[in-house]
């Protein structure tokens, strides 16, 4: 990418945008499609008006807008930043199917507390099951979720929306974390449980780590085995029983206070 200027200061309160790299004209943004909309509609900006604008990489730039059009809106880059509001470590949570608009819930917090990735999973007790005609819709209605919540928390990075996985699919698939961890409800009923915390804290910064949550019903006895055959750590988060939707909310923000607050590495 061009040079660029660090600016080292408070940055703001502008409105955020997502420009794809293709949309990065050097010293120059294009943004179209719903995001011109909300420029030109919504907040109602004008020539002169600043925004940020994120690109792809995770680096952000304030941007002065340039000309608004009824397709898009181009702005000149004017300072870039140095700034991050990302976990140190990628976080991809494994979501069982729940049911209704939970997986909605999961996706806007989750993108709020840091999640690098989500995967929906199909498993043996999900009460949802996806017709092979919406999964695609499906799909892009979650990347349009994550996308303004990300916007609104300020990340720098938009969290990846990975396809509808299989149970088994995702086992296979699972090799390239430094550590994989599945909340179990069972684990919470022993008096010798595996601590969350401390199997997270064995993570140095830059570290991949997946957490498996289940629907509504949990794991069913055939998984629990399979995943721990496939060197996945079962943990329970805190002593409570959690609902599906909370789970992977428990663990973003225990990752966070261990890592952002604690500044345990």
């Amino acid at each position: 990418m061009w040079l660029k200027r660090l600016i080292k200061k408070v940055v703001p309160d502008l409105q955020r945008y997502f420009v794809p790299e293709e949309n990065w004209k050097k010293a120059k943004v294009i943004i179209a499609h719903d995001d011109a909309h909300h420029i030109s509609r919504v907040m109602r900006s004008k020539p002169g008006d600043k925004i940020i604008c994120n690109h792809p990489s995770g680096e952000a730039a304030i941007c002065r807008i340039t000309e608004i059009t009824g397709s898009h809106v181009a702005a000149d880059i004017n300072e870039w930043l140095n700034e991050s509001a990302e976990l140190p470590i990628e976080v991809t949570i494994a979501q069982g199917l729940p049911k209704s608009d939970k997986m909605d819930f999961v996706l806007k917090k989750g993108t709020e507390l840091g999640a690098y990735a989500f995967i929906p999973v199909q498993t043996d007790r999900a009460v949802v099951s996806w017709d092979d005609k919406k999964v695609e819709k499906k799909l892009n209605r979650y990347r349009k979720i994550v996308k303004e919540a990300s916007e609104q928390s300020h990340r720098n990075r938009i969290p990846l929306i990975q396809p509808l996985t299989m149970f088994n699919e995702l086992l296979d698939g699972s090799d390239t974390y430094d550590l994989k961890l599945f909340a179990y409800e069972e684990e919470a009923k022993t008096e010798k449980f595996q601590s969350f915390a401390l199997h997270v804290q064995s993570l140095a910064p830059g570290g991949k780590v997946m957490i498996v949550i289940g629907p509504e019903g949990g794991f069913s006895e055939r998984e629990a085995t399979l995943l721990k055959q496939n060197n996945f750590l079962p943990v329970r988060l805190g002593p409570r029983i959690l609902r599906t939707e909370t789970a992977a909310l428990y663990a973003l923000a225990s990752i966070s206070y261990q890592f952002e607050e604690l500044g345990c590495r």
